[in-house]
């Protein structure tokens, strides 16, 4: 996936409408990680992480604001928090040596609608759907993709 350089409202005002459900994951736009931390500084100072820390890590943060309908295809890296802070978002996962059958030039929504049943017969699929004050903790390397039901503002600390 391809990084473009943009302001924050042009891509708010561009990419954070709903999903179309036939643009393809590498063509779509995602703010999620990668923040200029001087340029967001005020704004994660104000943020209190959840009451828990990752063993052996020094916590990082990242946020992101994305439109209803995108999302994350299933990956996996080390251990993390997530945190709603406005909006829902849903989150699968599957225990480390269960690689769930995806495309990652699909979408999570084209996934859901078009794989999502086959995939739930065929492995054991953790799921649930995360509000404004929620967390999640996945362990490391625990497959997981997420699916934005509403606009939505997030942040993770990893």
């Amino acid at each position: 996936y391809d990084k473009v350089k943009m302001s924050f409202r042009e891509y708010c005002d561009r990419h954070t409408g709903p999903q179309n459900i036939k643009t393809f994951g590498n063509e779509t736009f995602y703010m999620f990680g990668d923040n200029d931390y001087e340029e967001w500084s005020d704004f994660l100072l104000e943020y209190s992480p959840p009451p828990y820390n990752l063993p052996g890590h020094s916590p990082a943060l990242s946020f992101g604001v994305a439109g209803a309908g995108s999302g994350v295809p299933f990956h996996t890296h080390g251990p993390g928090f997530a945190e709603t802070i406005y909006g829902r978002k849903r989150w699968f996962l599957t225990a480390p040596d269960v690689q769930p059958e995806f495309h990652p030039n699909k979408t999570t929504l084209q996934w859901l609608l078009e794989d999502y049943d086959r995939v739930k017969e065929d492995v054991e699929l953790f799921e649930c759907t995360i509000r404004p004050g929620e967390a999640i903790y996945f362990p490391h390397g625990w497959w997981h993709a997420t699916l934005n039901i509403d606009t939505s503002v997030f942040i993770s600390t990893f």
